[in-house]
């Protein structure tokens, strides 16, 4: 790990909304919900009323009845994006791009060149401003973990600079929830035996928390709570999975409406490993129930693919084992992913080794990519808003 404060996390404020407000001054200061059905994002005047991303609409409406309402602009924010990381680029050559919104960038060959680390997160902030219109917020500590940490801390628009002698000061009064990995059911296994800082998580000791919340789990997060994370900031690593997700209201789904969303979200997926010339074995089923827990199934295949036929075989077996449970608590969250990702693509199979429907499958598909979504559409999909085509980065 570095010895000194070098790496920064920057992340755009409230993005999508943030966006809006600068494109229409009369949503300045001014409560902002982007998406309908669903919140893709919310101001911050509208989270200070309670609204989250993927909460339903109506509850979104019912917190803030005063809240604007507009429809999501994707091509607006990808713009946003590519301006922006065009900065972060300028700034320096080492740039981790986690989102569409934020990345890690390293600084520390710099200090002779353009100054200390915290001058250099200064002017990256004031350059996304001026040249961008939007707010940003800069954390800068000598880890990435806590880079991260630090930025979230100085939300919103702001800076902070965890400077080594101060790291455990700064980072052992915050809640467990800080803790990358710790979700609402690992925070609630914690917090039933009192602990609810980072700090009584470090004084806990491996072994403890090994006890507690598993071998993986345990480990991950002593380290953290020690501010241990020898990970650098990596450019240009391709992402190890593809995935895609569709948020849901509150209501009741029947098992036709899940399965025609993820054969939307399948056919989105493998469209992409296509355009990359990727292909990958692990398929992942992600859900979201009503009272806001997550779950994550997977299956493994035999060897990677990027046909839609199999990777949505796959995929439907997961939904229908988490069938009982999605109908007993529902979901407000479905999404798929493929991991254990090849750079090299399929290779087409002899005519033997192919499975019936195949063909047709594989027809399908090159019709798709070649002229568009919009060309051939499967039946399931019919009349079916498939939702926005989300900003990524490149895979």
């Amino acid at each position: 790990m570095s010895t000194g404060a070098t790496i920064l996390h920057a992340d755009l404020d409230a993005f999508y909304a943030s966006v809006e407000q600068r494109d229409f001054p009369r949503l300045r200061g001014r409560p902002v919900i982007v998406g309908g059905g669903v919140v893709l994002a919310a101001s911050y005047e509208a989270k200070a009323h309670g609204v989250r991303s993927a909460m339903g609409g109506h509850q979104a409406r019912r917190l803030c009845p005063e809240a604007i309402v507009v429809p999501p602009r994707m091509s607006a924010y990808t713009a946003a994006s590519r301006a922006v990381f065009e900065i972060f680029r300028q700034t320096t050559p080492l740039v981790e791009g986690l989102s569409v919104d934020e990345a890690f960038l390293d600084v520390g060959g710099l200090r002779r060149l353009v100054g200390p680390p915290a001058d250099i997160a200064a002017r990256l902030r004031r350059a996304v401003r001026e040249q961008v219109g939007l707010p940003i917020t800069v954390g800068v500590a000598r880890t990435k973990f806590l880079a991260k940490v630090a930025s979230g801390v100085a939300k919103p628009d702001g800076l902070l600079l965890v400077p080594p002698d101060g790291e455990l000061a700064f980072l052992h009064p915050l809640p467990v929830e800080r803790l990358w990995g710790v979700g609402p059911v690992t925070a609630a296994k914690l917090r039933e035996r009192r602990i609810r800082t980072v700090g009584e998580v470090a004084r806990l000791g491996e072994a403890a928390l090994v006890s507690m919340l598993g071998k993986g789990a345990g480990r991950h997060l002593h380290a953290l709570a020690h501010n241990r994370d020898p990970r650098p900031v990596q450019v240009g690593r391709r992402r190890g999975s593809m995935g895609a997700q569709h948020a849901l209201g509150r209501g009741p789904h029947p098992p036709a409406e899940l399965d025609a969303i993820l054969a939307g979200l399948v056919d989105r997926v493998t469209r992409r490993l296509r355009a990359a010339d990727r292909s990958g074995r692990t398929v992942m089923l992600r859900l979201r129930f009503a009272d806001y827990t997550r779950a994550t199934r997977s299956h493994t295949l035999g060897k990677a693919t990027d046909d839609t036929g199999v990777v949505l075989g796959a995929a439907r077996a997961l939904l229908r084992t988490a069938g009982p449970e999605i109908e007993r608590r529902g979901v407000t969250l479905l999404g798929v992913s493929v991991g254990n990702l090849d750079d090299a693509p399929v290779q087409p199979p002899l005519p033997f080794d192919r499975d019936p429907g195949a063909d047709l499958d594989a027809a399908v598909d090159a019709v798709r990519d070649r002229f568009g979504t919009a060309a051939l559409t499967r039946a399931v999909l019919l009349g079916r808003d498939a939702g926005p085509d989300m900003p990524r980065l490149p895979d």
